[in-house]
């Protein structure tokens, strides 16, 4: 099987459209620039696509690299019939290739070794041969020093008949079947730790037990969780009497003397060897598929998180609220940079709240500041109500920011790189007023399990969360396309084609001769060639450059089609753009090329209507309920504003204004069966919700949102 045929089976496009895309992927190209410049050459696949097609390739060649090194060693062992070379070579099925090489495989000395090595492997043969022997005395001929009777010859025979059970293919076949259909997760509490606070969270799983197959993904999650911290016991079973008729029916050939002995062999490799191997496997693949399902809904999250409303190059004071330690404040200006810090107490203890008055206010006039991003921690209600009390000269805007992950951000090698004289509380104060501007250039430089926009994200595989959260961040900044001339090195390292060395190369460049007034200036960039450029330039911007193209997602390839275009309308390209009567007159199949064809084509005439468009759209404005601040103040029936902060598969948490946020389950999402909660809300939707339950004691609050 090619690898082309290995990735059609998951696939469903044409097998040219899969051949190009990974002759475009080995070539280094990326999987943006493959899906938005080469939509010709892949038959218009998405970036999800592409994703799973490269995933799939590698995990061909993981595959081929694993049957050469398991031929390699049963070669080496002179094992390697051309049956089990040919059955090796035919499959591409990992769990298929282990078990073919599980009786080759360097173990630690068995009980069936020991028979071996004490000569009982021909008795064994015999035994299993299941032919009418007289097995009691011919036992009698395998006693010697090592084995001191006839039961011990017998217990060694069943030890190598044990082995071979569990070494057959077919048995752990169907047996895997019986698990995946019919096994159950049972958890049990640890008696010892039964009255432990911190084992009360799992107190529903201290005597559990359901259908393995059945189990949501968060559920399982959970009991995985509780195991690990040592509250709960945890099993994996199925019916023992079912598993011995799967066996029975592979391995018993006749009734006779010899099946008492074959039966005690079928128990023993049944309770020693496969059921724990069989058990773990199922509850691994089943992790594995929560792994997958959590950090999917991490990864969705994390893009809605990204994607957020920019307000825009807008004069920013940013205010991280507190009490005892005041609020610290900080004017912005339009690209981000700190102008001033101050820090103010309007708060109890010292409730200097005129002098915080008039000290927000003459900040506001003297740095022109357009609006006012509050952190939503410690003190924001009240810090919201202090601002909105200020008489402002001009209309200024206020927002309530998630100031998730600025506490690591501010103590972060990256913030000490921008802010090496100021401490951790203004830096964390600067992240606030960032993301408020530009939710995408901030959240860059955080590490996405600290944005706190998961579930369970500390318990997945590590490896495969940060493989997707990487591929989701390079996605969104790639959606957007950044300006070059103001991204930070960390917003540049996730264009397609850049990475951090070239990125620190474009800021070094940058600082060293002056903004980017051209993209082709790029290449004078070190070290950054020719696939480089290719890559990345359609995904950096140059407003008011020297090319009006260079400010819009029109690859530099196809600059001399779109100034064909102009010619033959009689027009500059200044001229065309933005101009839809013309752009609506042009004709896309007038100007294809063995590259570029129709589907880029109308991608560059679409862009040319509205060049550079961000496509998210801009910040809103949010009130909570001024009546509401803090969990005592809530009453079932409440109609509240909300703001959802965090979604998972099991529902959706909302902000209303409070310290803790309140579940929507998703059966409460809305009227009727919701399958997928990203059906129903996003991250950050502002929403109205009813409160159903309120448990001051262990701060949980029950919304719904259907009023």
């Amino acid at each position: 099987m090619t690898n082309i045929q290995f990735i059609a089976k998951s696939v469903p496009t044409a097998a040219i459209n899969i051949q190009k895309t990974v002759q475009l992927l080995n070539e280094d190209c990326t999987i943006p620039f493959i899906s938005r410049y080469r939509k010709d050459q892949t038959g218009n696949l998405d970036e999800v696509v592409i994703e799973q097609i490269a995933k799939l390739n590698k995990q061909y060649d993981e595959i081929v690299k694993r049957k050469e090194s398991i031929l390699k060693t049963i070669e080496e062992q002179g094992q390697l019939s051309p049956e089990l070379a040919k059955k090796i070579q035919d499959s591409f099925d990992l769990q298929e290739l282990e078990d073919l090489y599980l009786p080759f495989k360097k173990k630690k000395k068995t009980k069936a070794d020991v028979a071996r090595e004490n000569g009982l492997e021909p008795l064994a043969k015999i035994i299993f041969a299941q032919n009418n022997d007289n097995i009691d005395f011919i036992s009698t001929q395998y006693v010697n020093e090592n084995v001191i009777n006839e039961e011990a010859a017998l217990q060694g025979a069943r030890d190598i008949i044990a082995e071979w059970i569990n070494e057959n293919i077919h048995v752990r076949q169907q047996l895997r079947r019986l698990f995946h259909r019919k096994a159950t997760i049972t958890t049990k509490v640890v008696k010892t730790k039964k009255e432990d606070e911190a084992a009360q969270k799992f107190s529903q799983y201290f005597d559990w037990s359901e259908l393995l197959s059945k189990t949501p993904p968060h559920r399982l999650m959970a009991m995985l969780r509780a195991e690990n911290e040592g509250f709960v016991k945890l099993k994996i079973e199925v019916d023992i009497d079912e598993a011995y008729d799967i066996i029975d029916e592979i391995i018993l050939k006749r009734q006779n003397d010899t099946t008492p002995h074959i039966q005690l062999a079928i128990e023993d490799s049944y309770k020693r060897l496969l059921q724990p191997a069989i058990a773990n496997e199922t509850l691994q693949e089943a992790k594995a598929k929560a792994d997958a399902n959590s950090i999917q809904v991490f990864a969705t999250n994390l893009g809605q998180l990204l994607l957020a409303p920019p307000l825009g190059e807008k004069r920013i004071l940013a205010i991280d609220p507190g009490y005892r330690s005041g609020c610290k404040v900080v004017c912005l200006d339009e690209k981000g940079d700190l102008l001033y810090n101050e820090t103010i107490y309007p708060h109890a203890p010292q409730n200097e709240e005129a002098m915080a008055m008039k000290k927000i206010r003459s900040m506001v006039n003297s740095y022109k500041i357009d609006a006012i991003a509050i952190g939503n921690g410690t003190a924001s209600r009240e810090t919201e109500f202090f601002v909105k009390k200020i008489a402002f000269d001009k209309e200024v805007q206020v927002f309530v920011v998630s100031e998730a992950g600025a506490s690591v951000y501010s103590a972060s090698k990256i913030a000490r790189e921008e802010f090496p004289n100021y401490d951790v509380t203004v830096r964390g104060s600067v992240s606030i007023g960032r993301r408020l501007s530009d939710p995408l250039a901030e959240l860059v430089k955080i590490d996405p399990k600290a944005i706190g926009v998961g579930q369970y994200q500390h318990d997945v595989d590590q490896n495969k969360l940060k493989e997707e959260l990487d591929a989701t961040v390079i996605r969104c900044v790639n959606s957007v396309g950044i300006n070059i001339n103001t991204a930070s090195k960390h917003l540049l390292s996730y264009v397609s084609g850049i990475g951090e060395k070239l990125a620190e190369n474009i800021v070094q460049y940058r600082s060293e001769n002056g903004p980017f007034d051209d993209r082709k200036q790029l290449k004078k960039v070190p070290r950054l060639g020719d696939k480089a450029f290719q890559q990345g330039a359609a995904f950096i911007r140059i407003k008011e450059g020297k090319n009006p193209l260079d400010n819009s997602a029109v690859h530099p390839e196809a600059y001399p089609i779109v100034e064909k275009m102009a010619k033959d309308l009689k027009l500059s390209v200044h001229e065309l753009i933005g101009n839809k009567d013309k752009t609506a007159l042009i004709k896309p199949e007038n100007y294809t090329t063995p590259e570029i064809g129709l589907l880029t084509l109308k991608d560059i005439i679409k862009e040319l209507e509205k060049p550079g468009l961000d496509p998210r759209k801009s910040a809103k404005i949010f009130e909570f309920d001024p009546n509401v601040t803090s969990i005592k103040d809530l009453k079932s029936g409440m109609i509240l504003p909300g703001i959802v902060n965090n979604i998972t598969n099991f529902g959706c948490f909302v902000d209303i204004g409070i310290k803790e946020s309140g579940l929507v389950h998703i059966s409460q999402l809305k009227a009727g069966f919701v399958s997928d909660v990203n059906e129903v809300v996003k991250l950050h939707q502002h929403v109205e919700v009813k409160v159903t339950e309120v448990d001051e004691d262990r701060k949980r609050i029950q919304l719904t949102m259907i009023l």
